[in-house]
């Protein structure tokens, strides 16, 4: 075989592939890999491999920082990208100032990597709203964002840029306020801040680069979201089967939440009362099979469902 004819069908085979480039190790990165494992693709690489094959799907995972994930979609080095929604929207922001291309397309947006962006200031201080921003110094990792937002609100401020540890800035004298990530708060009190506003609510989302793919590859993403949608929908609902009262089918119904049409059968030797199996897409809370119980219903069983199709 020639050298020409070798390479071309390199050049064919890293067409056939999906590329997807995920966050190496941060907040994202748990979920994410347990959305590929629940969704079949199978790797052996550990987190310490750069790029990862599948192997049972001609996908490969590029394991990177979650702030390059943006970048190499709209630059297209990768076809694909899951990154929070504050990441690239930060990084669009700052490539278009670069003159850098910020084109890409929203694919879905997942049920992980929610966080908000929010001011804190010292707990001694009062707060009123944003306006006290005025003129002060703030600390941020994401100046694009709170620049948009601020400006939105005619306020006049000095940002303090740094890349981590912001919630430490008013203590040690460079900020009088920070606008940074918040999960649970809990670093915030540990340093002395009381979170005061939400600028911002960001999740995972999934994302693609703005050229068509291959007809291989987009073949294999459809496959893929439609996975995903499944495990999502599945994480989400529940599957509930009791026996009911025949008079009360209508009454049980309002108070399942999200419930679809359920499933009734006759049971034997009771013509008063039904099986009723029905999927819930909303959660179940004790409350509402105390109320299953007062309508009548018995052997209520709530089930946790790992796949759904619809």
């Amino acid at each position: 075989m020639s050298t020409c004819n070798a390479c071309n069908e390199k050049g064919t085979e890293k067409q056939k592939r999906l590329r997807i480039a995920i966050q190496k190790s941060g907040r994202l990165t748990d979920d994410t890999e347990k959305l590929f494992r629940a969704s079949g693709i199978k790797f052996n690489e550990s987190r310490d491999h750069l790029l990862a094959h599948a192997e049972n799907l001609p996908i490969d995972i590029l394991r990177v920082r979650d702030d390059d994930i943006p970048g190499l979609v709209m630059d297209h080095v990768v076809d694909l990208g899951i990154v929070g929604q504050n990441v690239l929207e930060e990084t669009a922001m700052q490539r278009e100032v670069d003159g850098l291309d910020t084109g890409y397309k929203q694919v879905m947006i997942m049920n992980f990597g929610d966080c908000r962006l929010s001011v804190a200031v010292p707990t001694e201080c009062e707060w009123h709203g944003l306006s006290d921003l005025e003129g002060k110094k703030i600390a941020t990792t994401y100046p694009f964002l709170l620049r948009r937002v601020l400006k939105a609100q005619g306020i006049n401020y000095k940002a303090v840029l740094l890349n981590g540890s912001v919630e430490v800035a008013p203590r040690a004298g460079l900020a009088d306020a920070i606008c940074d990530l918040v999960c649970t708060g809990a670093t915030l009190q540990s340093n002395g801040l009381k979170e005061v506003e939400t600028v911002y609510t960001s999740k995972a989302v999934l994302i693609c680069r703005d050229q068509d793919l291959y007809p291989e590859k987009q073949r294999l993403l459809d496959i893929l979201v439609q996975r995903f949608k499944g495990i999502m929908a599945a994480a989400e609902s529940k599957y509930i089967m009791m026996n009911a009262p025949k008079a009360k089918l209508e009454d049980i119904r309002k108070i399942l939440p999200g419930a679809e049409n359920p499933s009734i059968i006759q049971l034997e030797g009771n013509p008063d009362r039904v099986a009723m199996h029905v999927v819930s897409r909303e959660k179940v809370f004790w409350e509402t099979l105390e109320q299953l119980k007062k309508l009548g219903a018995t052997s209520i069983l709530v089930v946790p469902i790992e796949k759904m199709l619809d």
